[in-house]
């Protein structure tokens, strides 16, 4: 579904209003929008998300002790191989990589859980919780990526609500790094690191249509450094 993305700016005073609520460090005056005014918004097909959380469920279960085989098995059998990126595949099939950061992607889940409307709420002071990954596949008792997507309930997010979070997100990576880095307490039990997953996932799931916007990124192109 594509809708007219919203008011951009006034979506930026909700989230610099939000930052302080938090207590978190505002952004410079200059600090770029996420989309302009006039552009449109979308997400990405629900297939599409749901193969991508259903592949960072497996490679954040590899991190936790799955078996090489049974991941490379289920993998297989949920005919996703072909969305599996280099570094992902690498680490499935041989550990290489930094583990650390696939550790991380616990918190990418949460968000495209979120989008899929798997959970209730994507608070960026608490951390997902049990009832969220009992909504993801259950890999331990072999139930497979089919079996998945039927017993669940999607409830796909307004594109529009998406994108209100994305700039929230957007804001608040940068208020984490910038409290971090300065001895700032953070005002909950999240870090820098959980706030970049999320919105790498939301960067990568929510799609603006304009004149300032490129084509799409692929999972492992999604940038963060702005």
């Amino acid at each position: 579904m594509i809708k007219a993305a919203p008011d951009p700016r006034a979506v930026r005073e909700a989230s610099l209003d939000e930052l302080a609520r938090l207590g978190l460090p505002l952004p410079p005056l200059a600090f770029p929008l996420v989309w302009e005014q006039g552009d449109t918004v979308e997400l990405r097909p629900v297939a599409e998300l749901e193969a991508r959380a259903a592949i960072l469920h497996v490679v954040v279960a590899r991190c936790f002790g799955m078996p090489t085989e049974a991941a490379m098995s289920w993998l297989l059998g949920s005919h996703l191989v072909e969305l599996v990126t280099p570094p992902e595949w690498q680490f499935v099939i041989g550990a290489k990589g930094d583990h650390r950061s696939f550790v991380l992607h616990h918190d990418a889940v949460f968000a495209l859980a979120w989008l899929l409307g798997l959970s209730r709420h994507l608070d960026p002071t608490v951390p997902p919780d049990d009832r969220m990954m009992a909504q993801m596949p259950d890999l331990p008792a072999g139930e497979s990526f089919t079996s998945w997507r039927s017993r669940s309930l999607m409830a796909i997010r307004d594109p529009a609500e998406a994108a209100v979070l994305l700039d929230l997100y957007y804001c608040l990576d940068w208020a984490f790094q910038e409290a971090e880095q300065s001895g700032r307490s953070l005002p909950g039990d999240v870090d820098g690191n959980a706030i970049g997953q999320r919105r790498w996932a939301l960067e990568w799931a929510v799609i603006f249509t304009g004149p300032y916007h490129d084509v799409p990124p692929e999972w492992e192109e999604v940038d963060l450094s702005v």
